[in-house]
């Protein structure tokens, strides 16, 4: 006798959702993923980054590869001199919002706001005012499966895919689950490997989404 295994159905996993299509979001799986219904997933957010020193700057250092990390946001940091020194300085980095991210040292690693870099000194030094501007760019928006390890934003979980969605020849449509709704927390689908701590982050960052897991 051949055994045949019964899959998911679309929207097994909602114990409730919003009126309507409140909770219901058209969305697009990028080209490669194979996600399943009550799929937890992200979205690409966030792209590279690319640094561009201001017009008037006195010192001539340039900026060396820029790790676009967990956290990071999509638009314009700032990076100002706030001290001048021989051969060194310090500087101050703000994020696309205005908010000061950290303080960093010409020649020396900088970590903050999901960004990593080193700016080197030149041959002639930067005075206060010197400026840089670290531009990441935005993501494609589309949907991947979520994974707490990944840098682009879907390491943030954005909801649970409604049915499933084969992306493998290219990019294909699909209905995400991304607030106002109740899930059965058996029923949902993880990536290979998911530990219940890292279930447990999925289940938080999406109750911020008013998504409980139950």
């Amino acid at each position: 006798m051949t055994v045949k295994t019964e899959g998911q159905h679309a929207g097994e996993f909602l114990v409730s959702e919003a009126p309507g299509t409140q909770s219901r979001e058209s969305v697009t799986v990028l080209s490669g993923e194979v996600l399943k219904a009550g799929h937890v997933v992200g979205k690409i957010k966030v792209g590279t980054a690319s640094a561009t020193a201001g017009g008037g700057n006195t010192g001539d250092g340039s900026m060396g590869a820029i790790t676009v990390g967990a956290g990071a946001m999509a638009g314009d940091y700032v990076l100002t001199i706030t001290e001048a020194a021989t051969n060194a300085g310090e500087f101050q980095v703000v994020d696309p919002e205005g908010d000061v991210v950290g303080l960093g040292t010409v020649g020396s690693e900088f970590s903050g706001g999901g960004l990593t870099f080193t700016l080197a000194d030149g041959a002639a030094d930067f005075a206060k005012g010197d400026t840089f501007t670290i531009t990441v760019a935005e993501g494609s928006g589309k949907i991947v499966e979520w994974d707490p390890a990944a840098n682009d934003g879907s390491e943030i979980a954005a909801g649970v895919l409604f049915d499933n969605v084969d992306a493998t020849s290219g990019d294909k449509k699909g209905v995400l689950i991304a607030r106002l709704a109740e899930v059965n927390g058996a029923e949902l689908v993880y990536l290979s490997g998911a530990t219940s701590g890292n279930k447990a982050t999925a289940a938080e960052q999406l109750e911020k989404r008013n998504i409980i897991v139950r």
